[in-house]
This record gives structure tokens, sequence and C-alpha cells, in this order.
């Protein structure tokens, strides 16, 4: 079957595979709390179980990127999807048989968790190459890629819902594997001899290194690379601000907007304007420089949104400004997307997506906490604003020029595929 299919067609099974997956992890998230709770559960438990889906993620991408490159990308994709399935199937397997202690429930979210970064990670090394063979820019593959993942909030989050109201949290777990499957046959019948072929041997002229080797390598890549540093210190603030601004929301809706019917108003129209922005900024990136739009993007993405809630308005303001803020929000992934894909060699992809995702989720926990005992102490409005300020503040940053000028597009092409190129630092 996938001899017969183009390359079109197997761009679109690769988005296809990646909501699958996406939705899969989503319903998952809202489920799982509501399990704990049913199981006699309090708060804390319920973040503990949110803590322990965390991890992984962090863990899994720097240290399952090695191995996707050995074992393949999309083998590894099959794989992610597989073992999330089958961890999750094992939940309510258990539940309903031989019973579930609370630390094999945790253990069961950890392992499929660990996973989830190396699948993605392996379907994001398969876009490039899907989308030259279509004829399609870069940075357009990449924006529908991005507006994948939204679309997959926008689906799962009220599937999720829906599911535990409907049949429980247990049925909801064993009817979301069934989404992973449905993945890793997709991406297993469909996506079957795509890919990168090429091994580090292949590429480099030596033979591969070892598992720990191979990981320093990539995070010595990160380090080195002037602009890679900007970046993951940028995004690792701003995700900081945005776990804080998670934190916020759900206060200022039960405080100031009527509760959690308001609360759904307003993460459903940021997260519909950020698909939208996402698909529609695929279109004309490519025309367009970076620098400037990516500035003025992440600035909206923080502005509205929290600069509305500090000035204590209400909710028809509230969903006006994430309407805006995520239709900003949408242009971002595409952007830094396309930058990584140009700027980091082919083999070493895998490895250096999960080490640069592993930086950028690093304070979110830290930011939640922070907000919690900020609105606490002085108060949600003045929280919002300290928020909004630091957020300005710290994305008005790629202005600054120097090495931030290297995000601009390569006028000779595809970066040098060795392990040890060289990045020219960038004039002030």
């Amino acid at each position: 079957m996938a001899g017969r299919m183009s390359a079109a067609a197997r761009l679109r099974a690769l988005l296809v595979v990646q909501v699958l997956s996406r939705v899969g992890n989503v319903v998952t998230t809202v489920a799982v709390p509501f399990l704990v709770l049913a199981r006699g559960g309090s708060a804390t438990d319920v973040g503990i179980a949110a803590f322990v889906a965390t991890v992984p993620i962090v863990l899994g991408g720097p240290f399952g990127g090695v191995l996707v490159e050995r074992i393949g990308f999309v083998r590894s994709s099959v794989t992610s999807d597989v073992v999330s399935g089958a961890t999750l199937l094992a939940i309510p397997v258990l539940a309903w048989t031989v019973g579930l202690p609370t630390w094999v429930l945790l253990a069961l979210v950890f392992a499929g968790g660990l996973f989830d970064a190396p699948g993605e990670s392996a379907r994001r090394v398969l876009l490039p190459g899907l989308a030259e063979a279509a004829g399609i820019p870069i940075e357009r593959a990449v924006g529908h890629f991005e507006a994948s993942a939204r679309l997959s909030v926008l689906l799962g989050a009220p599937l999720g819902g829906l599911l535990v109201a409907a049949v429980g949290p247990l049925p909801a777990l064993a009817c979301t594997a069934g989404a992973f499957g449905v993945a890793a046959v997709v991406a297993g019948t469909t996506l079957r001899g795509v890919g990168v072929t090429s091994t580090r041997a292949d590429e480099a002229g030596t033979a591969p290194s070892g598992y720990w080797r191979d990981i320093v390598e990539g995070f010595r890549f990160c380090v080195r690379d002037p602009l890679f540093r900007l970046v993951v210190s940028l995004v690792l603030v701003t995700n900081l601000l945005d776990a804080a601004r998670s934190t916020l929301v759900p206060l200022y809706a039960a405080e100031r907007l009527g509760g959690a019917q308001s609360l759904g108003f307003v993460t459903g129209a940021f997260g519909g304007a950020a698909f939208l922005g996402s698909v529609l900024f695929g279109y004309v990136a490519h025309r367009l420089p970076r620098r400037i739009p990516f500035v003025v993007c992440f600035v909206v993405t923080g502005g509205p949104s929290l600069v509305v809630p500090a000035l204590g308005l209400g909710l028809p303001w509230v969903l006006a400004a994430s309407v805006v803020s995520g239709f900003a929000a949408g242009a971002l992934n595409p952007i830094l997307g396309a930058v990584e894909l140009e700027r980091i060699p082919e083999h070493m992809r895998a490895r250096v997506f999960g080490l640069l995702g592993a930086g950028a989720w690093a304070g979110i926990p830290v930011g939640g906490l922070l907000a919690g005992v900020a609105a606490d102490g002085v108060g949600i409005a003045p929280t919002f604003a300290v928020v909004a300020a630091c957020y300005t503040v710290v994305t008005l940053a790629p202005l600054a020029g120097g090495s931030w000028r290297l995000m601009e597009r390569r006028s000779g092409g595809a970066p040098p595929s060795g392990p040890e190129r060289s990045v020219p630092d960038a004039a002030a």
C-alpha cells in the first residue's frame, strides 16, 4: 500500500498519525485525574499523577532520541504508539481483574509517557523529506504539523470529557488505547519505507558511536549553536510564564467569569484561533522574514491574554483577547520548527529535538507553583500584571540582533550533515 502512495498522500498520513497519537495523549490527561479522584484520591494525589505524567516527557526526549536514530523513524513512531496504547489498556484491564494499586497506576502512566516524546520526534524528522518530495515549502509543512497538534487539543479535550462523563474514566482509557492502536496501524501501513535512510555512520563516514556518546554529541551541538542557546533560554522562560498563566486562568474564571463553563470557552477560543493561525501562517511563512514576525507574534501571544485579566475585565474581553493571542501563537512553532530543521544535521535531528524539548519543558512545573503562591500572596490580577510585564520584556529579546539573526533562511540551502559543522557568530 505504501509503495503506491504519493508523497503528498504520505504527508497527509503522517499528519493523521500525529493527530491520533496526540488525541490519545490529551484524552489521557483528562481521564487520569478523574480516575484518581474516583479511587478516592485527593487534589495532592492528582498533582502527583500530573507530575508523574510530565517527567517522562522531559526524560524521554533526550534519552529516547538516540534510540530513535538507531531503530528507525517509522518503526519508532509505531513502537511509541503501541507502547502507549498497551500501557493505557493495562490500566482498566488490571483494575477490572487483579486490582490496580496506586503505584502500579503511576508506573503505567510514567511508562506510557516515556515513549511519547521519542515518537513525536520521529514523526518530526520524517516531515522535511516528505514535504520536499511533495513540493511543499518546509514552513508550510511545519505549520500543518503544528496545526495538527493544536487540532488534537481541540478534539481531545472535549472528547475526553464526554467519554469520562458517559462511560467513566476506566472505559475512557480503554477507548483511548484504540486511538494509539489506529495510529500505529496507519503509520506502519502508509509510511513504511519513508524517512531518513542514512545512518550516523553513513552521514559521518565513521562507525556508529556509543549511546551515551551520541547523547553528549547532541548536547554539545545544542550548547555550541549560538542560536539554539538563545532559543532554549527564551522558550524555557516563556513556557514557565505560560504555565503560570495556565494556573491563573482557572482561578480568574472561578473568581470573575462564572466558573468552569467560561473557562472552557476561553480555552477553546485560544485553541481554535491557534489552530487557524498555524494553518494560515503556513501558507505565507515562506514569503516572509522570520525574526520580526516571530517577535511580533510572541509579544501578541502573551500581551492581550495577560493584560485583560490584569485589568479585571469581563468574559467578552477575555474571549477577544484569547482569540487574538491564540491566532498569534499559531505562528510561533512553525517558525521555530523550520529553523530547527534547517540548522540541525539530519542524522542528529531526533536526539536534538528531544534535548531542545526537554529544555523548553524544564520550567513548566515551576511556573504553575510560583503562580499559585503569588496569587495567594498578592492576588490574581496583580500576578497577571507581573507575568504580562515579564512576558513582554523577554519576548522582545530577538530584536537585540546578534545571533538571533541566524533565524533567517540560509541562502546556501540545507546545513552540512557532519556533527562538527561550525556556525558563524552573527554580527552584533
